[in-house]
């Protein structure tokens, strides 16, 4: 049938990826299309393995379509310094506020990592931790469902810090107990420890008992994937 490429021809493939390519940087230059930029910067990194021509495609995408996902992935270059861009925190922290409050693909992922790099403090001015920040974002990508943020929530709760930031044990148990519904082990963990010291939450033995065995399930559940993706 026409139109039908024959894999084990390694010419034919070549040229099909070739018309692949220009076809993307068509639509990304030509049509200023920006799904067709995220589409030629995955063609670029993953095809031809030239990072050093992703970076440019991704910086184009992000900054002239504030396009979440090519935001996202500069900022990881970023963070790095692949693809021959600055290795650089605070850069890699403007590229991912950029994803964060685009909305999109990969956007949760990024309101994630600028909680990270407010909580870490080295992307900061100054180099100092910025817990308001961390806190907003990180309850921003908890809201739509990464167990990562709630856990971390619940951390910075329990913890709290002399800069304003008061510990609070009823919302770190919530928080915890949300990233345990969403799947994380040490979430349940912790909700269950504080199930049975009765901290943030009445002291209930038999609630702890089933996030103790929700986290065993969970641990379990992970070290069963390991031992499958090593095989």
């Amino acid at each position: 049938m026409a139109g039908l490429i024959n894999f084990e021809d390694e010419k034919e493939v070549q040229e099909y990826l070739d018309n692949l390519g220009m076809e993307y940087s068509y639509q990304c230059y030509k049509e200023k299309n920006p799904e067709g930029c995220q589409r030629l910067a995955d063609y670029m990194e993953g095809v031809k393995q030239n990072f050093e021509a992703t970076a440019q495609v991704l910086k184009h995408n992000c900054e002239t379509y504030n396009h979440a996902e090519s935001c996202y992935k500069l900022g990881s270059y970023h963070a790095v310094g692949k693809g021959g861009v600055t290795e650089c925190l605070k850069s890699a922290y403007s590229c991912f506020m950029r994803a964060c409050d685009a909305g999109g693909k990969k956007s949760i992922d990024a309101c994630h990592n600028v909680g990270l790099l407010a909580h870490d403090g080295r992307a900061m001015e100054g180099g100092t931790t910025d817990l308001d920040a961390a806190r907003r974002y990180y309850e921003k990508a908890c809201a739509a469902g990464f167990a990562p943020s709630c856990f971390n929530l619940s951390a910075l709760y329990i913890e709290g810090n002399a800069k304003g930031l008061k510990p609070n044990m009823v919302a770190a148990f919530e928080y915890a107990k949300r990233a345990c519904e969403l799947g994380h082990v040490w979430g349940c963990a912790n909700a269950s420890r504080m199930c049975k010291l009765g901290e943030g939450v009445e002291k209930d033995e038999k609630k702890a008992e089933e996030l103790k065995n929700r986290a065993r399930e969970l641990h379990g559940v992970q070290k069963e994937k390991q031992i499958k993706f090593g095989e």
